[in-house]
């Protein structure tokens, strides 16, 4: 594995999300909610606007549902991402002295905060170790033969004990772009891939070959 993360590091350019909240834990914290069945291009100028406005627990509170939900408009679920970064605001305030959580407990402990989001905060916003566990890192780790594991969840438990320490921050970053780019859930491009050479391809199936127009001459 340690081979394959090399390479991808080579391979990719890092993840914007890493410029857009400058590793500041509450940003990386409300940026990841919104990011939830969001595409990048879509989540990151919502973030944009939405962090001119507030940036801090203190700023997004003063804040009204409808204008935080015009801001990030038109993310996935944008109501409901607007109260949940309300909320978690305001627990932050109370229960936390304002100040982003830096253990996964906590973090949980805040509305729409999940295990992936927890431990992208601890890793990019406190730059503590952490292993971010999505539908990428989760299909392309069990897709390379490293693990055989049937969740994310258990992916990531998995991989906290067999992955080495150095590789843990990084493993989200290269894994999302390679899923994004390369090594898509179905039709993976292996034929450009920068470490085929080191996959299994576990349930990998062929890509799907474009249909082509047919014409049918009547006699």
């Amino acid at each position: 594995m340690a081979e394959v993360l090399e390479t991808l590091e080579q391979t990719y350019d890092f993840h914007p999300m890493g410029a857009l909240t400058q590793q500041n834990p509450y940003k990386v914290l409300v940026a990841c909610v919104l990011s939830l069945r969001t595409k990048d291009e879509v989540m990151i100028p919502a973030s944009e606007r939405l962090f001119a406005v507030a940036d801090t627990p203190e700023k997004m509170v003063a804040l009204s549902p409808e204008t935080i939900e015009k801001l990030v408009f038109p993310c996935g679920f944008y109501k409901t991402k607007a109260r949940s970064i309300i909320d978690f605001s305001q627990k932050l305030l109370d229960d936390f002295d304002g100040q982003t959580p830096s253990t996964i407990d906590e973090l949980l402990t805040l509305k729409g905060v999940g295990r992936k989001t927890a431990n992208l905060v601890v890793g990019l916003g406190h730059g503590l170790p952490a292993i971010c566990v999505d539908t990428h890192v989760h299909r392309i780790c069990n897709r390379l033969g490293y693990i055989q594991t049937k969740t994310p969840e258990e992916t990531e438990m998995v991989l906290r004990e067999k992955l080495p320490l150095p590789y843990w921050k990084v493993i989200n970053t290269v894994m999302v772009l390679h899923g994004q780019q390369t090594c898509k859930p179905i039709g993976p491009r292996c034929d450009v891939c920068k470490v085929a050479h080191l996959c299994r391809r576990v349930d990998v199936k062929p890509r799907p070959i474009p249909k082509q127009n047919m014409t049918i001459t009547k006699k």
